[in-house]
């Protein structure tokens, strides 16, 4: 990821709670790697089969997992929000991944 060049006052990795609790020495390792990513309502961060590439910290979006059915319908099996991390993995099946975030 990119600089965080784009953060303004109003917009900051720190209204995640989980990089708001790091010590200040560890949140500034990372800061040069965190980029604000707009995610607009509906748009997959992940979808099932592609390239599991980056870590999100929610600052202001709420992000649901969903598990895709083989007849095509979904299930949400889990939220998170500003308080989290979203870290893709296929850990609820040793299968290919089948989970949309």
């Amino acid at each position: 990821m990119n600089s965080l060049s784009a953060v303004s006052g109003k917009h900051s990795p720190k209204q995640n709670h989980l990089l708001a609790a790091l010590p200040a020495a560890d949140y500034e390792r990372l800061l040069p790697d965190l980029e604000l990513v707009p995610l607009p309502l509906g748009w997959a961060v992940y979808e099932a089969g592609g390239k599991l590439g980056y870590v999100y910290f929610p600052t202001t979006a709420i992000i649901s997992l969903l598990y895709v059915m083989e007849d095509g319908s979904s299930a949400e099996i889990a939220v998170t929000g500003d308080s989290a991390c979203v870290i893709i993995n296929s850990i609820f099946a040793p299968s290919p991944v089948r989970k949309n975030a």
